[in-house]
């Protein structure tokens, strides 16, 4: 990493509760978060934004919210977020077959209609060059209504100050999701490959 992440002994207290909890759900720490923890407010104001975004009660499925993640880090070159979602990606019940076609979802049958537009959206989002235009909304209306519109927007944006972020501080995978046999992802790695080394993993 380019900066040394907080120590754990010096998180100020009212941060304890959410790395307690990381501990809990991912049996460590989480890199990223500590580094997020040099600066408590804001790192106490990203994760009261992602328990939002992310909340049983979405009007998204947590499947399709897993997919954009994944393809919005992969574009977004963050190992950690590949890696991290990927792994709760299938705990979502999303096929290990599905997960190594993401990157060519276009082409690929295992996605539907809502996914595509979502990921055509993320997409569009994401990437310097894309553009988000009349027609593209227009397909996303046949698929979301205008709430849900604003929860995916939410998502996509969101996922992008996480992965970018992490990217610009060459936070690296910890090793959620791979295959038995295998290392864990390295920075230098393709999405692609990453990907391909997604296996069932804790959430």
């Amino acid at each position: 990493m380019r900066l040394e992440p907080k120590p754990i002994d010096r998180v100020a207290w009212y941060l304890r509760p959410f790395f307690w909890n990381q501990r809990r759900k991912y049996g460590s720490h989480l890199q990223a978060a500590l580094l997020w923890a040099r600066a408590p407010r804001l790192f106490l104001g990203v994760a009261l934004l992602y328990g939002m975004i992310d909340r049983r009660s979405s009007p998204l499925s947590p499947p399709l919210r897993s997919l954009l993640t994944v393809r919005v880090s992969q574009i977004n070159h963050c190992s950690f977020c590949v890696d991290l979602n990927s792994a709760t990606l299938m705990k979502r019940g999303v096929s290990l077959e599905k997960v190594e076609a993401l990157p060519s979802w276009r082409d690929s049958p295992l996605f539907d209609e809502t996914e595509k537009a979502a990921l055509a959206y993320a997409e569009a989002m994401t990437r310097s060059d894309g553009e988000v235009d009349d027609g593209m909304m227009a397909a996303l209306r046949r698929h979301f209504d205008e709430d849900a519109l604003v929860e995916l927007t939410g998502l996509i944006a969101f996922q992008n100050l996480s992965s970018k972020f992490n990217s610009a501080l060459a936070v690296p995978p910890q090793g959620f999701c791979r295959i038995p046999g295998r290392p864990a992802a390295t920075a230098e790695e393709s999405p692609k490959t990453e990907a391909l080394k997604a296996t069932a993993g804790g959430d």
